[in-house]
């Protein structure tokens, strides 16, 4: 038994290793998408290794406030005597987690009930429907701002779940148009006159030949998700306690930072954002060579 199943495992790990390498072999030829690889490994070799690549810790003060550039402090001091380049440093930490963590359990959801939306039908899929689309109508950053509001100093926790909560439905309804494409496939059709269950048509036919969809939706999530974080975390929604690039803009607009000349305070968590959610988006154009072979680039081209 053991010496049969072996192989097959074996060979199960062998077939997975080469869809990785082809799926990775895909978004590396894209070079947009390299860019964006290469952007993104930096941000999460920055949040990895913050504790030693940060000169100070990420609330230490006394040293001299509101000071310019200078070779202690490249990109000088806050208000509160705190290194600017030391915040930047350890605020990647929280995008980087917020924007995958939120992304994946806002992609998860959409995958569970755009799957079984669309391949379901009757009232139930109405009742879904009608949910979906009451989500999808109601604005999302004024919905975010009133739900921070009345959850207000909950941290990075609460942060993520208003984001999940009203990130989800986009990707949701996007899946569902795709799964009731895929529900009147020959081999879906095989598999339900073969006795399969509705579960393993799902999971086991359809969720496998919708891989790029779902990871374009996760990074687009995921970019979603460091924007809103960012946008709460300026309007004194999170906790402001918390070092992130979004704190650090609230507390640069508390101390108007531009009227005294601290423009460095605004611009450079400001551009670490934009460059954190450009790389994520300049990936997507490699993930979308992998469903699309025409969006292909490079050598393989």
């Amino acid at each position: 038994m053991t010496s049969t199943t072996t192989p097959v495992r074996a060979r199960a790990l062998r077939g997975t290793l080469r869809t990785i390498g082809r799926i990775a072999g895909t978004i590396w030829s894209n070079p947009r998408a390299r860019i964006g690889v290469v952007l993104l490994a930096i941000f999460i070799i920055t949040a990895t290794f913050a504790p030693w690549l940060a000169p100070y810790g990420a609330s230490q003060d006394g040293f001299e406030r509101s000071a310019g550039g200078s070779a202690a402090h490249w990109l000088g001091t806050t208000a509160a005597g705190e290194d600017v380049l030391s915040q930047i440093i350890w605020g990647a930490r929280v995008s980087v987690f917020v924007g995958f963590a939120a992304g994946a359990i806002a992609t998860v959801i959409a995958v569970l009930i755009g799957l079984s939306w669309g391949y379901s039908r009757g009232f139930g899929g109405d009742v879904v429907g009608f949910i979906v689309n009451l989500f999808l109508v109601i604005p999302g950053l004024p919905l975010m701002i009133v739900i921070a509001s009345y959850l207000q100093n909950g941290g990075i926790v609460m942060i993520i779940a208003v984001i999940v909560v009203t990130g989800w439905a986009w990707g949701a309804r996007v899946l569902r148009s795709q799964t009731q494409t895929l529900r009147s496939r020959d081999f879906v059709t095989a598999a339900r006159f073969a006795g399969d269950s509705s579960f393993r048509i799902i999971f086991r036919e359809i969720l496998p030949n919708m891989t790029s969809l779902i990871t374009g939706s996760f990074f687009g999530a995921a970019t979603a998700a460091i924007l809103a974080e960012a946008g709460l975390e300026f309007l004194g929604l999170g906790d402001p306690t918390t070092v992130s690039w979004g704190t650090m803009l609230f507390w640069a607009q508390n101390s108007n930072a531009l009227l005294t000349g601290q423009w460095l305070l605004l611009f450079a968590p400001g551009l670490c954002i934009a460059l954190l959610a450009t790389s994520l988006t300049l990936i997507n154009f490699g993930v979308d060579g992998i469903s699309n072979p025409r969006l292909r680039e490079g050598k393989g081209r």
